[in-house]
């Protein structure tokens, strides 16, 4: 086993023995330098056009020694894990300055500057020191549109996303971080993005990636930028091998004690928590004392919530010593055991238990079952399309079945558009949404616009083995359940017997080789209307 991969294994194991530490903030603790402008460019910016003040990131080419000099003061006050000087190195953000083609040397100097750090502190005193990589938000949003004119429009895709955050991950890496910390997540399409490049990451290094998901909620109604609840947010990430789960910033610990009790009661993987210094006050400013926040945290950690914790914004080495200090000998937390039931998700959960009763599908949004809903896409009429889906939620639909399948259609700009639309509408979007095509690039392109957790409808075994599980491990990837046709190779299943054995063959597939949990298949026995 190589080091990296040996310290992945033993972090896996700490994080659920005992608590573990995180660093604070590291752009507080730049600033207090009050850097100029000439120091931010450095000798090699120079004479870069744009003006390069405030990009942190930055500093790890730049001024290298500072970087090292903050993540020691960490160390040294108690932090296990260092995150990398790195959250805004990506794409879209770094544009902002022009340096969107340094993702990749910035990275990998932010993970190489940590993991001589913390190799030094580790060797001194004789205890594993840990780097994550940070992938933090972009400037531009999958799920929100920046025109108010255009609900539908988006500056960015998923697509686009994933790539930049393949680029990021894989430099961190190679850079020597232990895991991969996707933070503040205002909008969990772009988590959701990071996570699929993380995973197509592992897959090339024929490893598994440990990766910790912190989302951020903006104010105390306990939501995302994006809409979501603390649970839906959960459920729309959770298909991914996560080692833990939390929530950072926007909010100081006593505000997000709530939500932290919230993730705690869901969670089967330990959760993480990393605050700021309270609330900013009219300058901005973060006051919160080290030792307020670290009383807050400690409360925390004697109710049994949290497995990591650590600082955002406002905070600096002193907080995390007295973070330190008060929950020594505290234990860590024990993940729960819920039930394992199908989690879907838009705004809201929607957990299918024996409890929850008959579930709704509200089918008019589909060309193919609806003449009215066709000839409205068909005229781009998308405003009373949206209304046709507020209908069917209103009506009680518990998930939206959308299907673009009609011979004039652009099926994937449709789809595209439609889903996109349906995201601006929170009174819509709170129910999961049922992506429904018989055309694969369709079905992905529906799923590649969807924050929560939703359903693909639908994959079969009728084009054989090898095609059936590459669909359903893409579906596993993007975060969705799927329904399963009793179509194989023969064709449609008929009668009793055909129907059971095509549906245990193809779930016997997805369970044991393609490795999808149990309570995301839905099988669908092509039993048509019997009234």
């Amino acid at each position: 086993m190589s080091t990296a991969a040996a310290r992945a294994v033993e972090l896996s194991r700490l994080i659920r023995s005992r608590i573990l530490f995180l660093d604070g903030a590291f752009g507080t603790v730049a600033q207090s330098f009050d850097l100029s402008e000439e120091e931010h460019r450095g000798v090699r910016f120079a004479d870069w056009p744009q003006a390069l003040k405030g990009n942190h990131d930055l500093l790890c080419l730049t001024q290298p020694e500072l970087v090292r000099g903050i993540h020691e003061s960490y160390l040294a006050a108690g932090a296990d894990i260092l995150t990398t000087n790195s959250f805004t190195a990506n794409a879209p953000s770094l544009a902002d300055y022009g340096l969107d083609g340094c993702v990749a040397e910035i990275n990998h100097a932010a993970a190489r500057i940590a993991r001589e750090a913390a190799d030094r502190a580790a060797h001194r005193i004789g205890q594993p020191r840990f780097v994550a990589g940070c992938l933090g938000p972009t400037t531009r949003t999958a799920s929100l549109s920046p025109r108010v004119e255009d609900p539908g429009f988006r500056a960015t895709d998923f697509d686009q996303l994933a790539a930049t955050y393949r680029v990021a991950a894989q430099a961190l890496l190679e850079g020597g971080a232990d895991l991969l910390l996707v933070e503040t997540v205002f909008d969990t399409l772009n988590a959701k993005a990071a996570l699929y490049a993380i995973a197509g990451l592992g897959d090339a290094m024929n490893r598994p990636l440990p990766v910790i998901v912190s989302g951020t909620l903006t104010d105390a109604s306990g939501r995302t930028l994006s809409g979501q609840t603390v649970e839906a947010f959960y459920n729309s990430i959770r298909h991914a091998p996560l080692i833990g789960i939390g929530l950072n910033c926007s909010l100081g610990a006593s505000e997000l004690h709530a939500h932290v009790i919230e993730l705690a009661r869901i969670a089967d993987i330990p959760v993480s928590i990393h605050p700021n210094a309270g609330l900013p006050n009219e300058l901005g400013e973060y006051t919160e004392s080290p030792e307020k926040m670290a009383a807050t945290l400690a409360s925390m950690g004697r109710e049994g919530l949290v497995n990591l914790v650590g600082g955002c914004c406002g905070t600096t080495p002193e907080h995390i010593g007295a973070i330190r200090e008060a929950m020594e000998g505290v234990g860590a937390r024990k993940p729960a055991a819920p039930l394992r039931v199908t989690r879907l998700s838009g705004l809201q959960p929607l957990n299918i238990e024996e409890s929850t009763g008959f579930i709704h599908v509200g089918e008019r949004t589909n060309v193919t079952g609806s003449a009215r809903f066709c000839r409205l896409i068909e005229a781009e009429d998308y405003t009373a399309a949206v209304q046709v889906a507020r209908q069917q939620v209103d009506a009680g639909a518990n998930v939206l079945d959308v299907n673009m399948d009609a011979g004039l259609l652009d099926s994937v700009a449709a789809m595209r558009r439609f889903v996109n639309l349906l995201a601006a509408e929170p009174d819509i979007s709170r129910v999961p949404v049922m992506v429904d095509s018989s055309a694969w690039e369709v079905l992905t392109a529906g799923l590649k616009c969807l924050q929560g957790k939703g359903v693909a409808n639908s994959i079969s075994l009728k084009n054989g083995e090898d095609e059936f599980l590459q669909q359903a491990r893409e579906i596993r990837r993007l975060g969705a359940a799927v329904v399963v046709m009793a179509f194989d190779e023969q064709g449609q299943a008929d009668g009793v017997e055909s129907r059971v054995a095509v549906a245990e063959r193809s779930y016997r597939l997805l369970v044991g080789e393609a490795a999808f949990p149990p309570e995301d298949i839905i099988l669908d026995l092509n039993i048509f209307a019997v009234a």
